[in-house]
């Protein structure tokens, strides 16, 4: 009888690490819910996903996961723990900065003041031309520096970044800080119903989404 409660005892306690705990987020084939729901969205929304939002981790969802874990460097083991859900942008129980805060709302500001009606690529999209002139030894080297940059954005010009951006311009802000790039690296962008500038249109284009013109 001792013996039984001795392993039972150790039989518990070696379950306590394999099973996941609190806050190790954790979506894998059978899993539903809504943070599935929330996964598939992601997916869905940057060509991943083929399959309908459901909120049922099936075969589909994990051919998705499999794909976006292999662009973005991570194993591509179909398992959505944190490592794939920090990527993806949703919450892995890992606090945020205040000053990360403050750059993604002074990126949606910049996405709503500049492509507020545009789709949700082409929000998701001027953010990223935001933060890759950040990296570009081109423009000055943080977020604020960039947009606040005289006459890099008409937002900024005629104050729409004041505007409270919408709950889309947030998510859209935190997609680009999370490395999704519809442009392609672009670093310029322009309307050409409303472009005056000569020199803009002389930059060599990487690809049209929506009303915008994105180029190098």
């Amino acid at each position: 009888m001792k013996n039984f409660k001795k392993f039972a005892f150790i039989f518990l306690l070696t379950l306590t690490f394999i099973i996941p705990r609190d806050g190790m987020a954790l979506s894998k084939y059978g899993s539903r819910g809504a943070e599935v729901r929330n996964i598939q969205t992601r997916l869905k929304a940057w060509g991943y996903l083929q399959g309908a939002v459901d909120g049922i981790y099936g075969q589909q969802t994990v051919n998705a996961v499999k794909w976006f874990q292999r662009n973005n460097g991570l194993t591509p083991d179909g398992i959505a723990g944190p490592a794939t859900l920090e990527k993806i942008g949703l919450p892995t129980g890992k606090t945020t900065s205040s000053s990360g805060s403050g750059d993604i709302n002074l990126l949606a500001r910049v996405v709503s003041g500049e492509a507020r009606g545009e789709s949700y690529e082409g929000q998701v999209a001027i953010a990223a031309v935001v933060l890759n002139r950040v990296r570009s030894s081109s423009f000055p080297n943080s977020i604020a520096g960039v947009i606040y940059q005289p006459g890099a954005f008409t937002a900024v010009t005629d104050g729409q970044i004041n505007i409270t951006p919408s709950s889309s311009c947030y998510s859209a802000a935190r997609d680009a800080m999370n490395g999704w790039d519809p442009t392609g690296g672009a670093i310029y962008y322009y309307n050409p119903s409303t472009a005056t500038n000569q020199w803009i249109w002389s930059r060599p284009v990487i690809k049209t989404i929506g009303k915008h013109v994105f180029c190098k």
